[in-house]
């Protein structure tokens, strides 16, 4: 039956998932994409491949790195990577021999049923359903193993550029400032007061149908928004970008593979990502399914999944014009008001898939394209590297970019640009067919499968654009009243008609 070492084995498995009794402990608990392996809606992609043998080559680094980024995960997990890691592939060794002996065993049945020798088959059919049984168990303990130590693996953030600052926000890098001298802040040009003097907003009435965090814009505003999404798009599609439009709802273990994981659970109202859940009848629940993409980033990096890319056609460059949907708007306060924090909009974003020796210069070239479009834009913006407390799961660098906006009286986000290296591809299986050997048209040589780089960058967020070009573009008569509001010119020409009984536009 079990052997004592398999006993031991299972026994050291075991210890690692309670003490003195107890359950696990919560700094163990799966993140989005673990807690769905087994759903029926899941993608049907390939389990993510991580470098375990790596991390547990550097478990110190790792956890220096997760502290860093106050990443959820602890310490002790981190540490018992190594140990599970240890644990799996004796149990696949030992599972291993146990095969080949059933495969002796199965061969000793057949000789025996075909010498007539009636012994030796029980005695061998004996030892088969023994050995079916030590299988069986040691199957089991594989896959529970196997999916401890995915669930601590996948909880690991990326790693940290070696120039990204160490801290909290407040320790972000000023990188440099472009576009006019910033106006002074004053509550007069809060953007909410100047889109109710204009009928370019209804919260009223969003917050009926909807809640709170949620709109209408009307008359130019929503002009405005569509102009933005067509002016991003423009220079993005005169830079190489391939036009696309995103579904809004995704697979459920397709966010988490980006690196989009609910900061407390699917419950918490601090949870990031809207859950689309399935009835089968009045009293019969599925668990979620399908998720809101907080992101078109999602999407596309879907669109790559499970692809091998021939390393001519790098890089990749994507577009992608959808909505963001985002549910812990709510939860900051002043950061509520109006459209500066909203639970869903407009989003064009920028990705790429590249080639990983060729990602930190794609992250600059996105960089310029962001640059350009709110260099049209007419806006006062600054450019920032992010600390380690502000990368979240997925980036290896990050950059944001920030608008002046003078009725909320502060900069404000309105861009956002991540090296994510192959922390995307890994868990999605984004590869390139790296070419290791050269060869003739005969023999075309040794090729390798390695793990694509991915990208994301901000080309437009709508709202934050809107309250930006607001708040610095209204103009006032002598009585403080608002006049008009004087708009780029770079906006001019995929604006929509224009309205002779409203003249609030004039273009600078």
């Amino acid at each position: 039956m079990f052997s004592s070492s398999h006993h031991a084995l299972a026994r050291s498995w075991l210890g690692a998932q309670s003490t003195h009794g107890r359950t696990i402990p919560s700094h163990f608990v799966a993140p989005l994409f673990c807690r769905c392996v087994h759903s029926s809606f899941e993608s049907g992609l390939p389990a993510p491949r991580l470098n375990i043998r790596s991390v547990t080559a550097n478990i110190e680094a790792h956890i220096r790195n997760a502290e860093l980024r106050k990443a959820s995960i602890s310490a002790a997990t981190i540490r018992s990577i190594p140990k599970l890691y240890d644990t799996l592939k004796e149990a696949h060794s030992n599972l291993n021999d146990k095969r080949h002996l059933r495969t002796l065993a199965g061969d000793t049945i057949r000789d025996a049923a075909k010498a007539s020798d009636i012994i030796a088959k029980e005695k061998a059919m004996a030892e088969a359903h023994s050995l079916k049984v030590e299988i069986q168990a040691l199957e089991d303990l594989v896959r529970r193993v196997k999916l401890d130590l995915d669930k601590a693996a996948l909880a690991l953030p990326n790693d940290t550029h070696p120039s990204s600052p160490i801290g909290p926000e407040e320790n972000s890098i000023h990188m440099f400032q472009r576009g006019p001298q910033p106006v002074d802040a004053t509550p007069s040009r809060d953007h909410v007061s100047i889109a109710q003097a204009f009928d370019l907003l209804d919260l009223d009435s969003a917050a009926v149908v909807t809640g709170t965090s949620w709109y209408y814009l009307r008359n130019e505003a929503a002009l405005l928004e569509v102009a933005l999404m067509n002016y991003a798009l423009s220079i993005a599609v005169k830079h190489g970008y391939t036009p696309v439009t995103t579904p809004d709802v995704v697979r459920y273990d397709i966010a988490p593979r980006c690196g989009f994981q609910p900061r407390e659970g699917p419950d918490s109202p601090m949870s990031q990502i809207y859950y689309v859940h399935s009835h089968l009848g009045a009293e019969e629940y599925v668990k979620p399914g399908l998720v809101l993409a907080a992101t078109s980033e999602i999407p596309i990096a879907g669109m790559f999944a499970n692809r091998v890319i021939e390393p001519e056609s790098l890089p990749h460059k994507i577009v992608g014009t959808g909505h963001a949907f985002r549910s812990e708007a709510g939860a900051r306060g002043a950061d509520t008001r109006g459209l500066y924090r909203v639970h869903q909009f407009t989003k064009v974003e920028l990705f790429v898939v590249s080639a990983s020796e060729e990602s930190e210069t794609r992250m600059s070239e996105m960089l310029a394209i962001q640059q350009e479009i709110l260099d049209g834009l007419d806006i006062p913006y600054r450019v920032l590297d992010m600390p380690t407390e502000e990368l979240g799961a997925s980036a290896y660098r990050k950059i944001d970019i920030e608008a002046w906006m003078p009725g909320r009286g502060s900069w404000g986000e309105v861009s956002s640009l991540s090296n994510c290296t192959d922390y995307q591809s890994r868990r999605m299986h984004i590869r390139v067919n790296e070419r290791i050997a050269k060869g003739d048209a005969q023999h075309p040589g040794t090729t390798n499968l390695a793990f694509a780089h991915t990208l994301n960058g901000t080309a437009a967020a709508i709202p934050r654009l809107i309250v930006t070009l607001l708040e610095n573009g209204v103009a006032f008569d002598e009585q403080g009243k608002p006049t008009h509001i004087n708009l780029p010119s770079a906006l001019q020409r995929f604006w929509i008609g224009e309205s002779k009984e409203r003249s609030i536009v004039k273009w600078k």
